[in-house]
Protein backbone atom coordinates (compact mmCIF):
# COMPACT_ATOMS: atom_id res chain seq x y z
CA UNK A 1 0.00 0.00 0.00
CA UNK A 2 1.39 3.39 -0.96
CA UNK A 3 1.99 6.32 1.34
CA UNK A 4 -0.81 8.24 -0.35
CA UNK A 5 -3.28 5.39 0.21
CA UNK A 6 -2.36 5.14 3.90
CA UNK A 7 -2.71 8.90 4.27
CA UNK A 8 -6.12 8.82 2.57
CA UNK A 9 -7.34 6.06 4.92
CA UNK A 10 -6.07 7.94 7.99
CA UNK A 11 -7.66 11.21 6.96
CA UNK A 12 -10.93 9.45 6.18
CA UNK A 13 -10.87 7.70 9.55
CA UNK A 14 -10.14 10.93 11.40
CA UNK A 15 -12.88 12.69 9.44
CA UNK A 16 -15.38 10.05 10.56
CA UNK A 17 -14.61 10.34 14.27
CA UNK A 18 -11.97 7.59 14.40
CA UNK A 19 -14.26 4.76 13.40
CA UNK A 20 -11.40 2.32 12.90
CA UNK A 21 -13.56 -0.72 12.12
CA UNK A 22 -15.55 1.17 9.53
CA UNK A 23 -12.36 2.39 7.83
CA UNK A 24 -10.84 -1.10 7.97
CA UNK A 25 -13.92 -2.62 6.36
CA UNK A 26 -14.20 0.10 3.72
CA UNK A 27 -10.58 -0.18 2.60
CA UNK A 28 -10.22 -3.90 3.30
CA UNK A 29 -7.30 -3.60 5.70
CA UNK A 30 -6.87 -4.84 9.25
CA UNK A 31 -8.43 -2.85 12.08
CA UNK A 32 -5.10 -2.85 13.92
CA UNK A 33 -3.34 -1.45 10.85
CA UNK A 34 -5.74 1.48 10.62
CA UNK A 35 -5.35 2.11 14.34
CA UNK A 36 -1.53 2.12 14.05
CA UNK A 37 -1.55 4.44 11.06
CA UNK A 38 -3.82 6.91 12.84
CA UNK A 39 -1.67 6.77 15.97
CA UNK A 40 1.51 7.35 13.94
CA UNK A 41 -0.14 10.21 12.07
CA UNK A 42 -1.23 11.86 15.31
CA UNK A 43 2.27 11.51 16.77
CA UNK A 44 4.42 12.51 13.79
CA UNK A 45 2.10 13.71 11.02
CA UNK A 46 2.33 12.47 7.42
CA UNK A 47 6.04 11.57 7.51
CA UNK A 48 5.34 8.74 9.97
CA UNK A 49 3.18 6.94 7.39
CA UNK A 50 6.05 6.48 4.95
CA UNK A 51 7.32 2.94 4.61
CA UNK A 52 10.79 2.89 6.11
CA UNK A 53 11.18 -0.86 5.99
CA UNK A 54 14.86 -1.67 5.67
CA UNK A 55 15.91 1.97 5.96
CA UNK A 56 17.97 3.21 8.86
CA UNK A 57 17.26 6.35 10.79
CA UNK A 58 19.91 9.06 10.40
CA UNK A 59 22.27 8.67 13.38
CA UNK A 60 22.30 12.42 13.99
CA UNK A 61 18.55 12.24 14.69
CA UNK A 62 18.80 9.41 17.21
CA UNK A 63 18.12 10.01 20.88
CA UNK A 64 20.85 9.05 23.36
CA UNK A 65 18.80 5.98 24.30
CA UNK A 66 18.46 4.94 20.64
CA UNK A 67 22.20 5.43 20.12
CA UNK A 68 22.90 3.26 23.16
CA UNK A 69 20.57 0.51 21.90
CA UNK A 70 22.15 0.63 18.45
CA UNK A 71 25.64 0.37 19.93
CA UNK A 72 24.52 -2.51 22.15
CA UNK A 73 23.13 -4.41 19.14
CA UNK A 74 26.37 -3.89 17.23
CA UNK A 75 28.38 -5.20 20.18
CA UNK A 76 26.07 -8.21 20.56
CA UNK A 77 26.51 -9.08 16.86
CA UNK A 78 30.28 -8.69 17.14
CA UNK A 79 30.32 -10.86 20.26
CA UNK A 80 28.33 -13.57 18.48
CA UNK A 81 30.68 -13.43 15.49
CA UNK A 82 33.70 -13.81 17.78
CA UNK A 83 32.08 -16.78 19.57
CA UNK A 84 31.47 -18.49 16.24
CA UNK A 85 35.03 -17.79 15.13
CA UNK A 86 36.41 -19.16 18.41
CA UNK A 87 34.30 -22.31 18.08
CA UNK A 88 35.52 -22.79 14.51
CA UNK A 89 39.17 -22.42 15.58
CA UNK A 90 38.71 -24.91 18.42
CA UNK A 91 37.16 -27.43 16.02
CA UNK A 92 39.93 -26.89 13.49
CA UNK A 93 42.61 -27.41 16.14
CA UNK A 94 41.00 -30.68 17.23
CA UNK A 95 40.99 -31.92 13.66
CA UNK A 96 44.59 -30.84 13.00
CA UNK A 97 46.36 -32.23 16.06
CA UNK A 98 44.13 -33.76 18.65
CA UNK A 99 42.20 -32.28 21.52
CA UNK A 100 45.08 -31.98 23.97
CA UNK A 101 47.19 -29.60 21.92
CA UNK A 102 46.73 -25.93 22.55
CA UNK A 103 47.87 -23.03 20.44
CA UNK A 104 48.21 -19.51 21.72
CA UNK A 105 45.93 -17.00 20.07
CA UNK A 106 47.65 -13.79 19.13
CA UNK A 107 45.63 -10.63 18.87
Amino acid sequence: MTWEERLHIVLDCLGNGKKYKEAADTYQVAYQQVYQWVKKYEDDEEEALKDRLGKKKDESKLTPEEKFKLRLKKLERENERLRAENLYLKSWRRLKGGENKTYPIRG
